[in-house]
């Protein structure tokens, strides 16, 4: 008889909220959301069954108070509540008190999470039972002469991680002795803001390393299994982007020692549920326990779709009492699967978080091969309380080579508008002769950054001819549309098609693209026959608009793609990339203001953490002046020549909006 929950409580939000409902409610669980005053209508939120407001958006007045949601638990009459990952989802404390309040925790126990907590003292526990470690320095000494001296000891470039962290944050690279001071305090501060403990550890940090993590998952019978491997080498500041299952040139013996070393990593902290054991890998297939996350991944999905099993399932019934569903042997790898992390950011200025509304989303279609997990639509915002994720893009086939082709293919049919995102830069990755050969480790990006942001030449020409007829066909629909409520609908005037007595049927569409201002002659010769005309181009099109779908013949060459118009810019899709082009009314007459020179402005939504310079004390160009935080990153402001701050405009806690000016700084005479 299943003793299976009957009412689950969600405690986190956005894509993995919504990845846990699915399952339950297939499993027919009833499911409870919480949610702060920006998530309010949140996809997480109309999909459970009920809601609870926690109060505003910062994670500190909402996600993360444990009080008010055990209050909320108690009220809704749940039985379990499932933390996803992040927020509370390895905090011991709340899994103990989960238990006190009479909660069955959907995770592992507090002491395993606690003894993993401490990367510190998770390096102990896997020294005692055997598992191969990275030289470095684990010790509770936390002066800033020890660290150094331990740093200096190990040999640079060193590796220093907060003890409490994970996800990359307040993680850094030093690689000699004289930036060791600075580069403490920053990742110290920012571990202070993501976890509320700033101790760290120090790692010998391994070049060509790569980042491999087993799967792991244990009950309450004693039984404890490994579901294979995944790459998550490929990274950007210290986050993982795209992962992949299998990994890649990794025999079925390497496999197998990695995986019975996870198990016994669990084995040696008494380990219940889903769990996952990172190593890092040298060249010459050496392995190092690197962290244990006691939660499910990000990257859990990929797992799922070469094994055929619902993590999330294997967690319900584990946390209820079952054994696992599966033994070692029935367990089956097949095929290859990879994730793309769909980011709202900026790659090409240093992957700064991106925030706004998304004014349009069209996501590629879904079948056996191509999965997305989002907890976001069309006109929700990407705030900048929350991490950057639109969505996770996840497919699979029978082999490396053709899901690789799979991905390139989803990844070009995604369409987003309203924020900057990734999407072409993941292109260029999978693209690159490096990343199809399986070349990958955890600094890819920068080894190959000229690669990779390598500006590519834009069919503009054809994307322009697209865009013109595009706001023709706009123009026509808008008449028909104008027509319909005329007393003579069949008036010429109406027709908006250049008709013009005895001349041809011209119309005139103005561009704007990259600055350059483009005169578009648009001749219709008949229903859905055209002559385009631009400078010294000429194209003969035929064609016509369906929503946001422009179906079109030019050259004898027939194609569809996307064009989307929000307010004056029109976006048209292409294999390669989105071009964007302003249209301008030809009636007004428009003007653009010239930005002012010297001003310092925010580069996202975000908040000051702390002020670097002193009023009126001279700066050399380069040098930080303030920093700024948003979605857990930091971003250090510079100044762009010498001089000196006038005066700061914000102030450390300050929360200020992208553009904003935050200082006045006057360069220096020279």
């Amino acid at each position: 008889m299943s003793n299976l929950f009957h009412k689950i409580l969600i405690a986190n939000r956005g894509e993995i909220a919504c990845r846990v409902i699915r399952t339950a409610h297939r499993m027919g669980i009833i499911c409870v959301a919480v949610y702060s005053d920006a998530d309010e209508y949140a996809q997480h939120v109309q999909m459970a069954d009920e809601a609870y407001c926690l109060g505003e958006a910062p994670v500190k007045d909402s996600y993360l108070k444990v009080n008010k949601i055990l209050e909320i638990a108690g009220k809704a009459g749940v039985e379990a509540i499932h933390p996803g990952y992040g927020f509370l989802a390895e905090n011991p404390q709340f899994a103990e008190t989960c238990a006190k309040k009479g909660f069955v925790f959907i995770g592992p126990p507090a002491a395993a999470i606690a003894a993993m907590g401490s990367k510190n003292a998770a390096k102990t526990i896997m020294e005692q039972a055997s598992v191969p470690l990275v030289p470095g320095y684990h010790g509770e000494q936390q002066n800033p002469a020890v660290l150094q001296e331990a740093a200096d000891a190990i040999g640079y470039p060193v590796l220093l991680k907060p003890t409490a962290g994970g996800g990359g944050k307040g993680m850094r690279i030093v690689s000699d002795a004289a930036e060791f001071k600075e580069t403490l305090v920053s990742a110290q501060r920012e571990a202070r803001s993501s976890f509320g403990d700033d101790r760290m550890l120090l790692e010998k940090y391994l070049t060509q390393i790569r980042h491999v993590e087993i799967q792991i998952f244990a009950d309450t019978h004693q039984n404890a299994v490994y579901l294979f491997e995944r790459d998550c080498s490929l990274q950007r500041r210290h986050q993982k982007i795209i992962e992949e299952a299998p990994a890649p040139g990794i025999s079925a013996e390497l496999r197998k020692s990695m995986g019975q070393a996870a198990i016994q990593a669990a084995h040696a902290i008494g380990y219940v549920g889903a769990g996952t054991v990172e190593f890092l890998l040298t060249p010459e297939q050496d392995y190092y326990f690197m962290e244990m996350n006691t939660r499910l991944q990000v990257e859990h999905p990929v797992t799922e779709m070469i094994t055929g099993e619902d993590l999330v399932e294997w967690q319900l019934r584990v946390a209820s009492g079952e054994a696992l569903p599966k033994t070692q042997e029935a367990l089956q790898l097949s095929g290859h699967a990879l994730e793309a992390r769909i980011y709202a950011e900026e790659p090409e200025h240093d992957f700064l978080p991106a925030t706004g509304v998304l004014q349009f989303v069209e996501l590629p279609k879904v079948n056996d091969h191509v999965r997305i997990d989002t907890g976001v639509v069309q006109n929700d915002e990407v705030s900048v309380y929350y991490d950057p994720m639109i969505s996770k893009l996840i497919v699979w086939d029978t082999n490396r080579h053709n899901a690789l082709r799979r991905l390139k293919q989803a990844l070009t049919d995604y369409r987003i508008l309203g924020v900057k995102t990734n999407i072409e830069f993941l292109k260029k990755i999978i693209v690159s002769p490096p990343f199809q050969q399986g070349l990958i480790d955890t600094r890819f990006v920068e080894t190959h950054h000229d690669l990779l942001f390598e500006k590519a030449e834009e069919n503009w020409e054809k994307a322009l001819v697209m865009a013109a007829l595009t706001a023709v066909f706009q123009r026509k629909q808008a008449a028909v549309f104008q027509a319909s409520g005329s007393p003579d609908p069949y008036s010429p005037w109406h027709q908006l098609n250049g008709w013009r007595m005895m001349e041809p049927h011209l119309q005139t569409v103005l561009l704007v693209y990259k600055e350059e201002h483009i005169e578009v002659f648009v001749e219709e010769i008949h229903a859905q026959y055209f002559l385009v005309a631009f400078a010294e181009h000429s194209f003969e099109a035929r064609g016509h608009l369906k929503d946001n779908t422009l179906s079109l013949t030019i050259d004898d060459h027939n194609f569809q793609s996307t064009v989307v118009k929000i307010k004056k810019t029109l976006t048209v899709f292409l294999e390669s990339s989105a071009i964007e082009f302003i249209l301008i009314d030809p009636d007004l007459a428009e003007s653009e203001e010239e930005e002012q020179e010297g001003s310092l402005t925010a580069p996202m939504n975000g908040t000051i953490v702390t002020i670097l310079a002193e009023v009126e004390t001279p700066v050399e160009k380069g040098e930080g002046l303030l920093v700024i935080e948003a979605m857990k990153m930091e971003h250090t402001i510079r100044a762009a020549c010498d001089g000196r701050v006038k005066e700061f405009y914000f102030f450390p806690g300050d929360l200020v909006p992208e553009g904003t000016e935050l200082l006045n700084f006057e360069p220096s005479e020279t």
